[in-house]
């Protein structure tokens, strides 16, 4: 971002936080339906908790002054998550603490910079966990899926697992969560309850699913009630046909 764009776009203050100024726009769009499913399947999980923040393609920062770091998506516990969302980003020396857990997904123009630097400064700026993921398998990262851990300051790669059947998996301590690269989608694992979370296409499609079945069960709901007022109007007929014999 240039200097002019900086001070065209320059954060302002209301209420707790500096409210920050939206990032620059992703060119690239095939990464943005990961981003969104992302960030809908730990919305959703986190949805009844106030103190935990999710969101992504908003600024992170130390400070206001170096507004240079919008990850695709971030988890923070232990926060103020809607004072978070009215400030438009995240600014570490305001909210108090890193965030506990960072995701970029792969695209074709930053790719490279998400596992090099972009690795350095979420490092520098403490945040718990970085991960990412490359849709692609690998064309644009190093690898499928990466987690790096803080450790004293540092980041650690997390281990990561393959399965025979291609998926690869790591666990996030942050999240509680493990995540998987599984055919190009990125899916999030919960071991305690020994269920994946249910992503925004699977949403979507469970939705669709239940009102087709909501429609399904109205229109036999529907039918049924036809039948019978076609039944009972037949016998009214009949019973007038009867008094009519009997009075003959």
């Amino acid at each position: 971002m240039s200097t002019q764009t900086r001070v065209a776009l320059a954060p302002r203050k209301r209420g707790r936080y500096t409210v920050l100024p939206d990032p620059p726009e992703h060119r690239d769009m095939p990464q943005h339906k990961h981003i969104t499913n992302a960030d809908t399947t730990l919305r959703t999980r986190y949805i009844d908790r106030p103190d935990v923040y999710v969101d992504g393609e908003c600024y992170l920062c130390y400070d206001t002054g170096d507004l240079t770091l919008y990850p695709d998506c971030m988890v923070a516990f232990g926060v103020d998550a809607e004072a978070i969302d009215e400030a438009n980003g995240y600014t570490i020396s305001e909210v108090g603490k890193p965030p506990d857990f960072v995701l970029e997904v792969a695209s074709e123009s930053t790719g490279e910079r998400d596992y090099t630097d972009k690795r350095v400064g979420y490092e520098n700026l403490g945040a718990g966990e970085y991960w990412r993921f490359d849709y692609t398998g690998g064309a644009y990262h190093d690898r499928p899926l990466a987690g790096d851990i803080l450790v004293d300051g540092r980041y650690v790669d997390m281990e990561l697992r393959e399965e025979p059947g291609g998926m690869i998996w790591g666990h996030s301590p942050a999240l509680g969560l493990d995540l998987c690269w599984d055919d190009g989608r990125l899916r999030f694992y919960d071991p305690v309850a020994g269920e994946y979370l249910r992503s925004h296409w699977e949403s979507e499609a469970g939705r669709e699913a239940a009102e087709a079945e909501r429609d399904a069960e109205r229109q036999a709901r529907q039918a049924a009630e036809a039948r019978a007022e076609t039944a009972e109007a037949e016998n009214r007929r009949l019973r007038d046909l009867l008094d009519t014999l009997r009075r003959q």
